[in-house]
């Protein structure tokens, strides 16, 4: 099989990937009442949805150490944590650094090559890639919402 959607380290050889991660997109919305009210009225009554939202993603990733619930963590191969090795060694921190961060930003695991390897290539792993029910800063009033939503992509690992 060939699939042309896979990164290559440089350009001075041929790579060749050795797994490649799943992935499931997931909508997920939080209905807590029938329409928006003004905080002051139902703060503390009706549940915020966000608040909610926040605990339900925290069951599946963990918020503080980004890792994975149980349910969607497997075992690394020997091979791997091998493949880990070498790509930690022959990159160093270009692994990471590549990417544009804001001044003073580190990547996840970004002291353990091997283990910020291993998380971008084989362990699961969440991202919100948009939303629904926020409105923008710039008209945002003292309303508790009725209603979030978000788009979950998630990588799986390739097993």
């Amino acid at each position: 099989m060939i699939c042309m959607d896979s990164g290559a380290f440089d350009y001075e050889r041929l790579w060749i990937t050795s797994s490649l991660r799943g992935i499931t997109i997931m909508d997920l919305t939080v209905e807590a009442a029938g329409q928006g009210y003004h905080s002051g009225e139902v703060g503390g009554v009706i549940p915020e949805t966000f608040a909610i939202l926040r605990s339900l993603l925290d069951r599946i990733d963990n918020s503080a150490t980004q890792e994975m619930c149980a349910e969607l963590t497997v075992d690394t191969p020997e091979h791997t944590k091998k493949e880990a090795k070498f790509m930690a060694e022959l990159s160093g921190d270009v692994m990471w650094r590549k990417y544009k961060t804001v001044e003073g930003m580190n990547a996840v695991s970004h002291e353990n090559l091997e283990e910020l390897y291993l998380n971008n290539v084989w362990r699961a792993s969440m991202s919100v890639t948009g939303q629904a029910g926020l409105p923008d800063m710039s008209v945002a009033g003292n309303v508790v919402r009725p209603a979030t939503s978000v788009r979950l992509s998630i990588r799986l690992s390739p097993i």
